[in-house]
């Protein structure tokens, strides 16, 4: 069976910063990961919200702080705008799919791209947006540091071991611990397309500086700015030949 070599970028590009992709390679060896602030880009996503498709007009609105709607407009602006020049599409014309759940079937599993063989995901938390492509599945997850409340509320429900790391750490130290960890966790279960539907406590991803290795995905910690944790997994090509 090959052996993946799936690495990422030490920080991802930025979105206005860098110019927008060429079309998409298939045999990339690394997924592209994309920032983008949603303070500096909600100008700019308002401006793109044609873009969007009726039920995600329909959910933007739904929002009720404006907060939380620029954060899904900017978002979901900067994913079609990317998948539009990977793909060489109009990025209004994009239409996802529900692929199925790994775990029971029904369509409700990661999202993708209809017709399209390139796999995507985002994740976004406070001015924060993180969006990840490769030719494998791929998840990705960006999460802001927990108070310490949270942090003791979260890191009970983490596999035991983690949970016993975390209990080895000084007070001080265990938000950032617990927060890394859940970027990791989340990471790999959108990845693997069943989200919260494994209990946490199933798959060990670790708390400390090194991540890690869930059977047949390569999960790595992504550079982020002070205060955020994020992390991505890759699976690999030896998880396609166990599929």
């Amino acid at each position: 069976m090959p052996e993946a070599t799936v690495r990422l970028t030490a920080a991802p590009a930025l979105l206005g910063a860098d110019p927008l992709p060429d079309a998409w390679e298939p045999g990339a060896a690394q997924p592209h990961l994309w920032a983008v602030r949603v303070g500096e880009y909600a100008p700019y996503a308002t401006a793109e919200e044609h873009l969007l498709d009726p039920a995600e007009r329909a959910r933007c609105r739904g929002f009720a702080r404006p907060s939380d709607r620029d954060r899904y407009r900017v978002a979901h602006v900067a994913l079609r705008r990317l998948l539009g020049t990977y793909l060489q599409r109009d990025p209004a014309a994009v239409r996802f799919v529900q692929e199925p759940c790994p775990g029971c079937g029904a369509p409700h599993g990661r999202p993708a791209v209809h017709g399209a063989p390139l796999h995507f995901s985002l994740s976004h938390a406070g001015d924060a947006v993180l969006l990840a492509f490769a030719d494998a599945p791929v998840g990705v997850d960006i999460e802001e540091e927990p108070s310490a409340e949270v942090a003791a509320e979260v890191a009970a429900m983490l596999h035991p071991a983690e949970r016993a790391e975390v209990a080895g750490l000084p007070l001080p130290a265990r938000p950032s611990a617990v927060n890394r960890c859940w970027a990791r966790k989340e990471a790999y279960l959108k990845g693997v397309g069943i989200g919260l539907g494994e209990d946490p406590s199933v798959t060990y991803v670790g708390t400390g500086p090194t991540p890690g290795s869930p059977d047949a995905w390569i999960l790595t910690d992504v550079a982020c700015p002070p205060g955020y944790a994020a992390a991505c997994a890759v699976r690999t090509r030896l998880g396609d030949c166990l599929r």
